[in-house]
């Protein structure tokens, strides 16, 4: 399994500090260097910046919403950082919610659909083929073609896959699932339908790689990395689509008592009622040590995450100092 790390979005890093952790997440072995979208700063922006300043790891987004732009600019955008980074992009993309959609104008309906379509168009159009494309759901029009040959044509496409038919579609089209809050059990249930449609495909399953993330804290007060953690985990028991999920997995009376509170109370109302005993259920690790968190992690490895994405949250101020001191003490483990 390949350890990567994502700098948390909710953690609101200075986008110059990123470019500084990416080098260090470099130096000391990550595999990729993952970056999430949704209301926060640009991931494409920020591994361009990256890419000038790094030479071996990989670059990801984590996820881009197909709602935020259209195929053909994510086309464009892929081809030319493929060539700023000579060939180090890895493209996560994601269908989003209501939510996201309606940020961008849009309206969340047909994922399975548009997900294959705006995945095809991408991937023409980063290779510098000719595009004239006529889905129902996206037209490009005629005769759209990349002004340059791009240097490194192709690349990976994972697609964000939690429920049954976007999993399976995921090992149909895709070059992996990116798995986001689940448990190892729940991997393990995605990845076997991920490779199901591989084969319906006529590919091997082998070669479709499951990605999963595990957010992380560390610090010696082992109460305060928590307290961290907790907040990230309030929030993914108020959004729709994951809160259907957690308590698709067991967790409805825990979802439901955080939701409950939320709308009498707010948002501390509703961290306080998440529990410790079901914190110590979800996919994440406050840890006191590199040593700990490593081996709380090995989970993910049986349940067949071929690449682990560690999104650090930062327990202390300022955010970047706290991430560098977890990237050194993990280079040092």
């Amino acid at each position: 399994m390949i350890y990567d790390i994502e700098i948390n979005s909710a953690a609101h890093y200075p986008a110059a500090g990123v470019i500084d952790l990416v080098e260090i997440a470099e130096g000391v072995g990550f595999g990729a260097f993952w970056k999430g979208e949704s209301n926060s700063t640009d991931p494409l922006v920020l591994l361009s910046g990256a890419a000038s300043r790094t030479r071996t790891i990989k670059l990801g987004t984590a996820i881009y919403h197909i709602y935020g732009r259209s195929p053909v600019t994510l086309g464009i955008q892929s081809a030319t950082l493929q060539d700023l980074s000579n060939g180090r992009l890895l493209l996560g993309l994601g269908v989003a919610n209501k939510s996201i959609a309606a940020w961008h104008g849009g309206i969340f309906d047909r994922p399975l659909k548009r997900a294959r379509e705006y995945i095809e168009i991408v991937r023409k159009v980063a290779a510098g083929e000719r595009v004239e494309y006529e889905g129902e759901i996206y037209q490009t029009g005629k005769r759209f073609q990349l002004s340059w040959k791009p240097g490194h044509p192709s690349f990976p496409i994972y697609l964000a896959g939690l429920g049954p038919q976007m999993a399976k579609l995921v090992g149909k089209i895709s070059d992996g699932v990116f798995i986001n809050m689940a448990t190892p059990a729940k991997i393990r249930e995605i990845a076997g339908r991920v490779r199901e449609g591989a084969r319906e495909a006529g590919r091997d399953p082998a070669k479709i790689e499951i990605i999963a993330k595990c957010r992380v804290s560390l610090n010696p007060d082992r109460a305060l990395a928590r307290s961290k953690l907790r907040q990230v985990l309030t929030f993914y028991n108020l959004a729709d689509h994951y809160s259907d999920m957690l308590k698709g997995l067991g967790f409805e009376p825990e979802v439901n008592a955080i939701q409950g509170a939320f709308q009498k109370g707010g948002f501390k109302a509703a961290m306080a009622a998440l529990t410790d005993n079901y914190m110590d259920k979800l996919p994440v690790v406050p840890g006191t040590s590199i040593t700990e968190i490593k081996e709380k992690l090995l989970p993910f490895a049986e349940a067949g995450a071929t690449r682990l994405v560690i999104p650090y949250v930062p327990v202390t101020e300022p955010v970047v100092q706290d991430a560098k001191k977890f990237l050194q003490a993990w280079g040092k483990s």
